[in-house]
C-alpha cells in the first residue's frame, strides 16, 4: 500500500525490512500492511512566546522581557530529522512547542541575569543575536533548529526603565532645544552663505560675461587679423603670380632675343668665315709663298754661308795643320842640324831685317859726316832714332827668328 505526505510532513516506516527505519519528508511510499508500521511527524514551522518575568539583571534590577521566536523541526538534515523522530516521535505539535519553549526560556533568562538593564534597553540586537546563538546550539541536538529570535518588550515594575526614559526625555528636549538653536543658526548661516554665493554668482556671472565679452573681442580680432592676413597674403600671392608671369614672358622674350642674336651671330660668323676664306684666298695665300720663298732664300743663304764657313774653317785648319806640321819639321830639324838650322833661319829673316833697318834710315833727315883729321872720313853720327834701332836690332832678330843672336855669333865666329 502506498502512503504520501506534504512538504510539511515527515513519515517514518519501521518494521520488516526497515532497520534502521526509514524517514522519508515530503514524498511517498510502500507499505507492507501487518508487518510494516508507518507514523508521521509534523515540519511545520512554530511560533513562541517566549516570556520571562522579573528576572534580576547583573545589578539586581528586577525586569520582564518578552521575545518572539519561529522555529521548526528540520527535514532535509537527515541527522536532525533522526533526532526529532527519536525525541518527538508520537507528541503533538502544542507538546513540541511547550518543550522548545520552555529551553528558548531558560536560555533567555540566563542570558538577561548577565547583562544589565541598559544594555537589554539600548542594544536589543545583542541581546537577541545572543539568545539566538545559545538557544540554537541546545535546539540543534533535538532535531530543532531556530529559524528567528526577536526581543519583543522589556519593562519594570520598579519604574526604573521610566526613569532612564525621563532622563533620555531631558537630554532628547535638551537635544531638540540646542538642535532647533543650531538649525536656526544655520539657517542664518546658510541664509547667509546663500546670499553670499548669491552675490558671488552675480558677480561672477558678471565676471565670467566680461570674460566671455573679453575672449569675443580678442577672439574677434584674431579672427580680423587671420582675415586680413589671409587677404594680404592672397593679394600678396596675386601680385607675386602676375610677377611671375611677367617674369617668364620677359624670360621667353630674352629667350627668343637670346636665339635671334645666337642666329645673328652665327651669321656674322658664317660672314666672317667667308670673308676669311675670301683673305686666304686673295692676299694670305700669295703673301704665304712669299714669306715661304724668303725663308727658303733665307735658309739657301744660311745653308751657302755655313758652308762657305765650313769651308773656310777646313781651310784655316788645313792650313793650320800644314803650319804646325812645318813647325814640328823645322823644330825636327833645329834640333837635328842645330846651328846650321839657326844660320839657315837667319838668312832667311835678313830681307824682314833689311826693310826694318833701312825704314828708319829712309825717314832720317840729314846725315852728319865727321872727319878724323886725315883727310879720310869718318863715322857717319846718325841721328838718335837710327841709334836706337841699331841698339833694338838684336832684340827685333830674336822675335822673328825666336833664334838667340849672341849665341849664333858666337858659334859661327
Amino acid at each position: 500500500m502506498f502512503y504520501t505526505c506534504g512538504p510539511n510532513e515527515a513519515m517514518v516506516v519501521s518494521g520488516f525490512c526497515r532497520s534502521p527505519p526509514l524517514m522519508i519528508a515530503g514524498g511517498r511510499v510502500f507499505i507492507i500492511p501487518c508487518v510494516q508500521q508507518i507514523q508521521r511527524i509534523s515540519l511545520n514551522t512554530l511560533t513562541l512566546n517566549v516570556k520571562s518575568d522579573k528576572v534580576y539583571t547583573r545589578h539586581g534590577v528586577p525586569i520582564s522581557v518578552t521575545g518572539i521566536a519561529q522555529m521548526k523541526i528540520q527535514g532535509q538534515n537527515k541527522q536532525m530529522l533522526a533526532a526529532a523522530c527519536q525525541m518527538f516521535m508520537g507528541k503533538s505539535e502544542s507538546e513540541i512547542a511547550q518543550i522548545a519553549l520552555e529551553t528558548l526560556e531558560g536560555h533567555q533568562r540566563a542570558i538577561i541575569a548577565h547583562l544589565t538593564v541598559e544594555e537589554i534597553y539600548k542594544d536589543r540586537k545583542k541581546f537577541s543575536e545572543q539568545v539566538f546563538k545559545v538557544a540554537s546550539s541546545d535546539l540543534v541536538n533535538m532535531g530543532i533548529s531556530v529559524v528567528s529570535y526577536t526581543l519583543k518588550d522589556v519593562h519594570d515594575d520598579q519604574d526604573y526603565l521610566h526613569s532612564l526614559g525621563k532622563g533620555r526625555t531631558a537630554q532628547v528636549q535638551k537635544d531638540a532645544r540646542i538642535g532647533e538653536a543650531e538649525n536656526k543658526r544655520d539657517a542664518v548661516i546658510r541664509e547667509a552663505h546663500a546670499m553670499q554665493e548669491k552675490i558671488s554668482a552675480q558677480y561672477k556671472n558678471e565676471i565670467d560675461m566680461a570674460k566671455a565679452q573679453r575672449d569675443y573681442e580678442l577672439k574677434k580680432a584674431a579672427y580680423d587679423i587671420e582675415v586680413n592676413t589671409k587677404r594680404a597674403e592672397s593679394e600678396m600671392a596675386y601680385q607675386l603670380q602676375v610677377a611671375k608671369t611677367k617674369q617668364c614672358i620677359e624670360s621667353e622674350k630674352m629667350q627668343v632675343q637670346v636665339v635671334e642674336r645666337a642666329q645673328q651671330i652665327m651669321l656674322q660668323e658664317q660672314e666672317i668665315t667667308r670673308k676669311e676664306k675670301e683673305l686666304e684666298a686673295k692676299v694670305k695665300k700669295p703673301a704665304e709663298a712669299e714669306r715661304l720663298k724668303l725663308i727658303m732664300e733665307a735658309e739657301a743663304e744660311a745653308e751657302s754661308i755655313r758652308v762657305k764657313g765650313e769651308a773656310e774653317a777646313f781651310a784655316v785648319e788645313a792650313k793650320g795643320r800644314a803650319e804646325a806640321e812645318q813647325m814640328a819639321k823645322k823644330a825636327e830639324a833645329f834640333k837635328e842640324y842645330k846651328e846650321g838650322a839657326m844660320v839657315d833661319m837667319l838668312l832667311e829673316k835678313l830681307p824682314l831685317m833689311a826693310e826694318e833697318i833701312s825704314r828708319p834710315l829712309c825717314e832720317a833727315k840729314k846725315v852728319t859726316m865727321v872727319s878724323s883729321g886725315g883727310g879720310d872720313v869718318g863715322v857717319a853720327k846718325l841721328s838718335g832714332e837710327v841709334l836706337d834701332i841699331m841698339t833694338q836690332l838684336p832684340e827685333a832678330l830674336e822675335k822673328l827668328t825666336g833664334v838667340n843672336i849672341s849665341q849664333v855669333a858666337s858659334h859661327t865666329g
